[in-house]
């Protein structure tokens, strides 16, 4: 069933955070709402302009609200990622949607601000959420790129009152997270005390956390074994500083690069065992299985799994 974004958060809040999963194809979407009922957990879909684009948004579209049949007992929300005002606009119009996120965190401080507020005013209109972002994250996010030296945590002072002038209801804030699968060398770990001041100054706000895919080491050996070239040396955030996140207000944490590496492992060792095979299905069935066993460890970790009961006790959803 799809429920409103600020609903999960509102349970969520400073208890456990909601895993934000990225979507591209069926094999995706039926391993996501396995490995959420599986570990009993809401979610929530994220739907990129990337992958609105790559078999059409209607497509897309129409792949979930089956998966919402298929699985009556799975509870999430609908949200657009790193949205541009445009797409924002359609993802409001559409009906579809439980959120959007507008991405203006290349813009100047006031033009941020003026670009997030048109998008709430239209959002709130129709009943949605919307989060917006602050601080510049580095790595590569689909179509947007910045370099680490240009990358910057969020000024909590100055996220406070971003906040307040742009009205948006949650804020992705630069908390030493990096997108991509290029992530950082050596240990790297948030920077709690940013998490800390931003709650201290704005309690009850939800932060989401970008960039939050750990590039497990074994995932990467993996598909180097299997013909690969990726950066063994790449790391990301550590997954048992999730829940710590949360109890301080981190309340929605996105994962992408993670589940392309369970894809790539699969497929590369799949095509490299059996070289003479050329059907696509077999490797699909293996992944939906791995993806689906992934999504609930993840849950594991964010502390969601196990709180879907309560979910549905609290909307009241039968």
């Amino acid at each position: 069933m799809i429920v409103t974004t600020s609903d999960l958060f509102k349970i969520a809040y400073g208890k456990f955070a909601i895993g934000a999963y990225n979507i591209n194809n069926a094999e995706q979407i039926m391993g996501l709402f396995r490995g959420c009922i599986m570990s009993k957990a809401p979610f929530i879909i994220q739907i990129s302009k990337g992958a609105r684009k790559y078999s059409d948004k209607r497509m897309m579209e129409a792949m979930i609200r089956a998966a919402s049949e298929i699985f009556p007992e799975a509870v999430f929300a609908v949200h657009l990622d790193h949205g541009d005002e445009a797409t924002c606009y359609d993802c409001i119009d559409s009906g579809f949607y439980s959120s959007v996120m507008i991405d203006a965190s290349h813009d100047p401080f006031e033009e941020n601000v003026a670009i997030t507020k048109r998008v709430v005013d239209r959002a709130h209109a129709k009943g949605l959420s919307v989060e917006a972002e602050i601080g510049m994250l580095g790595g590569v996010e689909e179509d947007i790129q910045v370099d680490e030296k240009n990358a910057c945590l969020t000024d909590p002072v100055e996220a406070v009152e971003f906040v307040k002038q742009s009205g948006c209801d949650s804020l992705a804030a630069a908390i030493g997270t990096s997108h991509g699968a290029y992530k950082f060398k050596g240990r790297q770990s948030l920077h709690f005390n940013v998490i800390e001041k931003i709650k201290e100054l704005s309690p009850g706000l939800p932060i989401v956390m970008h960039g939050s895919s750990s590039v497990p080491k074994e995932e990467v050996l993996r598909i180097n074994a299997a013909g690969g070239t990726l950066d063994p040396s790449a790391c990301g955030v550590d997954e048992n500083e999730y829940l710590p996140a949360a109890k301080l207000g981190v309340t929605k944490v996105n994962i992408d690069t993670d589940g392309r590496l369970v894809w790539t492992r699969v497929h590369r060792e799949y095509f490299r065992d059996n070289p003479g095979q050329f059907d696509f299905r077999p490797p699909g069935i293996i992944f939906m299985d791995e993806y689906a066993k992934f999504i609930a460890a993840k849950n594991e970790k964010l502390g969601s799994a196990g709180t879907l009961d309560e979910i549905k006790e609290t909307l009241k959803i039968k």
